[in-house]
């Protein structure tokens, strides 16, 4: 598979010669792809396989995998991806060509650690077994016979033109990580959030990583720099201003004996940068589960991280007795974590402690469970403006195109590393 940056010279093919490329709808990748392709495309195509992988890890801890419910919603989602499912159906080779040359994309992204070779395989031996099953009786032969069954291990030294391409290295070492959702970045609640809602916004619609770090940073008036980075970005997210996020994290360090003197000259200046409004001026972005889970594991004295990926069992059974969850939601729970399924195990948290049996979303980010959580609790009405601490009128927020996929990707890879870098520096001291 070669890869440039202009466009990509599409393979001419006849009917019969297309046909002959990908006969099924289904395959065991036994070849990789070897024709051109851009860039852009490459980055479409990975990220619509990953929302695809994503997508059958949450239904496959949702529902009982073959159920006419676990199918509908997954052909569905297949639908949508526009990527191949059945045999007999018209136009099918470029949701093949898809299928194929994605799968073999992440498959080098996914290469990189057993827990991620793990985790790929998994989710694609459930979308072969979904694609098999509805695999008509008489294509089955047929596509056992023209799979041969013979596989090769592949590593990126099969794939030479690749594993040499500079380009293309930042990109796949960040696809295992990437999320692709929205950024929280800009809130419509910015402003109309007041800090005396926070304590009991905590308890009723924060995920169990920001009520941790929220009950932390009550008790013991400070947190380290990997707390203040997640919860701080968190709280921009949900809608405090930068004003308040100074008042907030001013009045809380007081508390904890801390000059405020010390607050102005340590503190205040990486609270502004955070907000962009020092050094670089980047309006960062509140840590997707993703980021949270895969990155920067607490240590001793730490309160960040993902409870599900990183509490001992004991204590998050503990923690989980805390937040009032019956002995039956905590086994659920305790089950999904120890089949590494963080992220629907916070999901299956958000059901229980707002009463619903399907929340209708995959959570893929603590600023999600937020705003789901308030437009359950509110009937969809915005949270009523604030009327205590009335701060300077903040300039409306633009309004945010969708990001196609190479543009979302592309500032996950240009931005990412160098902008939390330089953030955690500041946070640091």
């Amino acid at each position: 598979m070669q890869f440039s940056g202009g466009m990509r010279r599409k393979l001419r093919l006849a009917g019969d010669q297309k046909s002959a490329c990908y006969p099924h709808s289904l395959q065991f990748y036994l070849q990789p792809p070897s024709e051109n392709i851009s860039l852009i495309e490459f980055e479409s195509l990975a990220i619509d396989r990953l929302k695809l992988l994503k997508t059958v890890e949450n239904l496959g801890v949702s529902y009982v995998k073959g159920t006419e419910q676990y199918q509908s919603k997954l052909e569905n989602e297949i639908r949508r991806l526009k990527f191949s499912f059945r045999e007999n159906l018209e136009d099918e080779y470029e949701p093949r060509r898809k299928d194929h040359i994605s799968h073999f994309i992440l498959r080098l992204a996914y290469c990189q650690s057993e827990d991620l070779r793990r985790w790929f395989i998994q989710q694609e031996m459930d979308l072969l077994r979904f694609r098999f099953s509805i695999l008509p009786k008489d294509k089955i032969q047929n596509f056992l016979k023209d799979s041969h069954l013979q596989f090769e291990a592949l590593t990126a030294r099969s794939l030479p033109a690749v594993q040499s391409d500079e380009r293309l290295q930042p990109l796949l070492s960040h696809l295992s990580h990437s999320y692709t959702g929205q950024d929280y970045s800009t809130q419509r609640n910015t402003g109309k959030i007041s800090l005396d809602q926070i304590d009991s916004l905590s308890a009723k619609s924060f995920p169990p990583c920001m009520r941790q770090l929220h009950k932390a940073l009550r008790e013991n008036h400070h947190l380290r720099h990997g707390g203040r980075m997640q919860y701080g970005l968190f709280l921009k997210g949900i809608g405090l201003t930068l004003e308040q996020a100074l008042q907030f994290w001013k009045q809380e360090f007081i508390r904890g004996k801390m000059d405020p003197d010390k607050f102005d000259k340590g503190y205040s200046y990486n609270i502004r940068h955070s907000f962009g409004k020092e050094g670089k001026r980047t309006d960062y972005t509140p840590f997707s589960c993703l980021k949270i889970i895969l990155t920067n594991p607490p240590g001793q004295g730490d309160y960040h991280g993902c409870p599900f990926r990183h509490s001992d069992p004991e204590l998050l059974k503990q923690k989980l007795q805390s937040y009032k969850i019956s002995p039956g939601g905590i086994s659920q729970i305790l089950d999904l974590v120890k089949g590494t399924h963080y992220q629907v195990a916070c999901q299956k948290y958000f059901e229980m402690t707002h009463n619903v049996d399907d929340c209708g979303f995959s959570l893929n980010h603590p600023n999600q469970f937020f705003l789901e959580s308030q437009r359950l609790l509110t009937g969809g009405k915005d949270i009523k403006k604030e009327s205590i601490h009335p701060e300077t009128p903040q300039p409306k927020p633009s309004v945010q195109k969708p990001k196609d996929a190479s543009s979302a990707l592309a500032s996950l890879n240009s931005s990412l590393d160098m902008d939390l870098e330089e953030l955690e520096e500041y946070f640091s001291t």
